[in-house]
């Protein structure tokens, strides 16, 4: 099937040539001619689907008639990178169109944002947060808004945001077309949608599993070697960039930090860096300066790096749902990609878990020298043999100790011996 079977404008579809694209994913093809006809619509469908351009490309469509430079399509999304690049997509297949499109988020300065606001735009793509002070402050006018678009709403509840949606929804008109995308459905956004959607039509794509064109393999290793393991999976696998995934803040920079100082362009991304810091990580690594991106789950939806051949979970994710949500970085478009995951004696329950939807799919992997201890015996072993086989040494004379001078320790030595 061709994109030109949706009767796009003339313009639209030039840039749906320019971007190479040639038949719709699915998600496309069955959420694109009931947001064409003005329904409501609910798709469930996972990242990496072709899910941004299912909704862009009515958007715009339906933008092409009507005044200009009013705010009349407001996309709201969880994070800063999703917005930017939902923004960017708007761009790139829009270019012909004349629509003007703005992201809207926050950890920046307003007064651009106001600016590019006064001067007239058709599309905003927004954080929640920022928009709804926008709208409180008068900056944004949303009282002519024809079309909602809802993006990663399960993400948006996980954050925190589900509050600021009620209220941004609060000011919009009743009458208007009401899009809402999630990879899953939990009780609450089941909720929302029931409440903001009016007899939608619901499409579902693979939303459980991760996409199939991805490998999956999980390599058991102790918590205390999986920086070991990753180097020497990166020594000796030939890859193109790849994305690493970290539990928390710090680790990723560290990981990022000794990755560098192992000779690799490594970069980490993460919450506590600077909207600027943010960009700049994320443009090295879609252009090619840095290699490996160290990311936290900040990053799992809202980049869109075209060719990641790895991701790999240093730290293994809590559910199904944040698993596929990081594979999904890999393995897009009908592209293959692989999925390494470490684990340790710790991640039997998230383990088993994804192991239980992904089935046969899942390859274990045990590299030589890393593998996780089976027993707590063996755990003791290795301890005992690291520290010079202690219980050896006590079959020989009873060591003496210098008496010491009682005091306080130096401050070096206390850090020494500080646990």
């Amino acid at each position: 099937m061709s994109f030109k079977k949706f009767n796009f404008h003339g313009k639209i579809l030039a840039g749906v040539e320019a971007l190479g694209y040639t038949e719709p994913t699915p998600i496309q093809m069955q959420s694109i001619p009931p947001i064409l006809a003005g329904n409501d619509v609910m798709g469930l469908a996972q990242t990496g689907t072709g899910k941004t351009a299912a909704f862009v490309l009515p958007l715009l469509q339906r933008l092409m008639q009507g005044p200009r430079r009013k705010i009349r399509a407001l996309i709201i999304a969880p994070t800063r990178e999703l917005t930017e690049q939902t923004h960017k997509v708007i761009g790139q297949l829009g270019r012909r169109t004349g629509l003007r499109s703005l992201s809207v988020y926050g950890g920046v300065s307003m007064r651009p944002q106001i600016t590019s606001l006064n001067r007239g735009v058709d599309i905003v793509s927004a954080c929640p947060g920022r928009l709804l002070d926008h709208i409180q402050r008068k900056t944004i006018d949303v009282s002519r808004i024809d079309v909602l678009v809802l993006d990663e709403a399960d993400h948006m509840f996980d954050m925190g945001f589900l509050p600021d949606i009620k209220k941004i929804i609060s000011y919009l008109p009743s009458q208007r077309q009401t899009l809402l995308f999630s990879a899953t459905m939990p009780k609450d956004i089941k909720a929302l949608a029931d409440k903001v959607l009016t007899d939608p039509v619901r499409v579902q794509i693979d939303h459980t599993a991760p996409v199939a064109s991805v490998a999956h393999a999980f390599y058991p290793v102790e918590t205390d070697r999986k920086t070991d393991l990753l180097k020497n999976i990166l020594d000796n696998n030939e890859t193109g960039p790849v994305l690493v995934f970290t539990r928390t803040k710090m680790r990723a920079k560290r990981v990022a930090q000794q990755l560098d100082r192992f000779g690799y362009d490594a970069t980490a991304l993460h919450g506590n860096l600077s909207q600027n810091n943010r960009q700049k990580a994320l443009d090295g690594f879609g252009c090619g300066r840095y290699k490996i991106l160290v990311a936290t789950d900040v990053a799992a939806r809202g980049i869109d790096i075209h060719r990641v051949s790895h991701v790999i979970n240093y730290d293994m994710p809590d559910t199904v749902d944040a698993y596929t949500h990081r594979i999904g970085r890999t393995g897009r478009a009908s592209e293959t990609g692989d999925a390494f995951t470490f684990v340790t004696g710790s991640d039997t329950g998230p383990a088993s878990s994804i192991k239980r939807v992904l089935g046969k799919r899942v390859k274990h992997c045990v590299m030589e020298g890393f593998a996780c201890s089976s027993s707590a015996g063996e755990r003791q072993m290795r301890k005992k043999r690291r520290n010079g086989q202690r219980d050896n040494a006590r079959t020989g004379p009873k060591p003496t100790f210098r008496s010491k001078p009682k005091g306080r320790l130096s401050s070096k030595r206390a850090q020494r011996h500080a646990v």
